[in-house]
């Protein structure tokens, strides 16, 4: 993984495991480390646009401050993974797995989960702007103090998904899917003219 040479002057490598190293305002942008594996490790302050990570496994890590536009963990899996502050923009994390994941503060516009899987989630006090979880599987994730603008729900499936801490929701497309969550009133009232209209109700007057 080339982070490992950025941080300690080796060489890059490749699909390498790592463990309990600690990361600290480094500039990775472009980096390759696609497949490698991070336990227990600590990246605080790290710039990683454009760096691309799929196919890689993050356990038991904290990331905070990381920023970066365009960064690829495609396939990624993330488990036990504490992501703070973080200043983000069209990452993609399409097609792999958010376990046990908390994602708190900072804001996130245009991130790609389409086809992920996210198993006990929370998305907590964080902005997401027009987050894509497009085909994605959401069980027991829940949105607490969070702003969610213009959310992609084509061919989600949620189970046990609660909506209701969330500061504001807002659905642009699939709010058919939205089956499997628990909202409050004062978000079914907001979210009455996209219900309706997806059910070809008319409201006049």
């Amino acid at each position: 993984m080339a982070v490992r040479g950025a941080c300690e002057g080796g060489g890059e490598e490749r699909d390498g495991d790592y463990d309990g190293l600690e990361f600290r305002e480094r500039e990775l942008g472009g980096q390759e480390g696609g497949g490698a594996g991070c336990r227990d490790c600590a990246l605080t302050g790290c710039a990683l646009g454009e760096a691309r990570l799929d196919r890689a496994r993050l356990l038991g890590s904290v990331v905070t401050g990381m920023r970066g536009v365009g960064t690829g963990l495609a396939e990624a899996s993330l488990r036990e993974v504490e992501l703070m502050d973080a200043g983000l923009g069209g990452v993609r994390l399409d097609g792999g797995v958010l376990e046990r994941v908390v994602i708190r503060g900072g804001k996130s516009d245009y991130m790609n989960l389409r086809d992920e899987r996210l198993k006990d989630v929370v998305f907590e006090d964080c902005v997401l702007v027009e987050p894509d979880f497009g085909g994605a599987r959401l069980e027991r994730v829940e949105f607490v103090g969070c702003a969610v603008k213009g959310a992609d729900l084509s061919g989600a499936t949620l189970k046990d998904v609660d909506l209701r801490g969330a500061a504001s929701v807002e659905i642009a497309r699939g709010v058919e899917r939205l089956s499997g969550a628990v909202i409050s009133a004062a978000q079914l009232m907001d979210l009455a003219p996209v219900l309706a209209g997806e059910m070809g109700i008319r409201v006049e007057g």
